[in-house]
């Protein structure tokens, strides 16, 4: 008997789940035991991210594009990536080391706050109401790669983390994308912009009420959190606050100073010098 498209793709969806779950239980203790924890900012044994590294990711500031995109929603970073800050987000990103989920979307979560904290109104925190973080959708080519939706990962962390605060919250995967890109490496902030254009795509009816925040790993043109936000604002059925944005970190303005700490050049205090600059990503670098 043939079985429904939907809700084939439904159980195997349901398998892979319990699959991911098993081997969180199994595989990571045994990897423990064999290949020690070392913080992903640093390389010190121990924690997946130090607290000398994870400073690096607890001071929001607003994201500043060299050259703002028209339209570009108001967006804050939790750190800037740079220094330390910049390995721990692609040994996340594309080297597989799923636990930075944590950290990351701690930051995530801080930026998220910060960013609604900007709009007034009453509510928890001075945030004037729930909030709605929509994960900006990874290409097929980048889902194909890294076999996982590492921003959704982080979107629901961050939730998690907001509700522990006190702070109304839950996420939605209101974009999809359809079409394909070309790789932005090379491309300015408007040709990364019009490389965008049209492929981002609403996937369910946008809520009333909630103020929406788009989320990403990674800002450094602004283009892909401008196209998203601007899909989402054309979706309303009434008029809102503005579609906002948060990010674990922006890529910075100008190259970081010669002075020490987590966000600049230098290893923050009580971490090793670099051992060498990461891979850079090929696949679904941030816009």
């Amino acid at each position: 008997m043939a079985v429904p498209r939907g809700t084939a793709r439904d159980g195997a969806e349901a398998v892979r789940a319990v699959l991911r779950a098993v081997g969180e239980l199994v595989v990571g203790p045994l990897v423990d035991l064999v290949l020690p924890r070392t913080c992903a900012g640093c390389g010190v044994p121990g924690a997946v991210l130090c607290r000398a590294c994870a400073a690096g990711l607890a001071a929001p500031r607003l994201a500043t594009p060299r050259r703002f995109p028209e339209g570009f929603p108001p967006t804050v970073a939790a750190g800037a990536y740079a220094g330390r800050v910049r390995p721990a987000v692609v040994a996340f990103k594309e080297r597989g080391r799923a636990e930075l989920a944590g950290p990351l979307g701690t930051a995530l979560a801080l930026a998220a706050a910060a960013v609604a904290a900007g709009v007034p109104g009453p509510g928890p925190a001075g945030i004037p109401a729930p909030l709605l973080l929509v994960p900006v959708p990874g290409s097929a080519a980048a889902l194909r790669s890294r076999g996982r939706d590492h921003v959704r990962e982080l979107a629901v962390r961050a939730v998690a983390e907001l509700r522990a605060a006190g702070v109304p919250a839950g996420s939605a995967r209101l974009l999809g994308r359809t079409g394909r890109v070309r790789d932005s490496t090379g491309l300015s902030a408007a040709q990364r912009r019009a490389n965008l254009a049209g492929t981002f795509t609403v996937r369910a009816p946008v809520p009333a009420g909630a103020l929406l925040v788009v989320v990403d790993d990674v800002v450094s043109s602004g283009a892909t959190l401008t196209e998203a936000a601007a899909t989402l604002g054309a979706a309303r059925t009434r008029p809102g606050p503005p579609v906002l944005a948060a990010v674990v970190a922006a890529t910075p303005r100008r190259a970081p100073g010669p002075g020490p700490g987590p966000g600049s050049g230098d290893p923050p205090a009580g971490c090793p010098a670099p051992s060498g600059s990461p891979r850079r990503s090929t696949v679904g670098t941030g816009g």
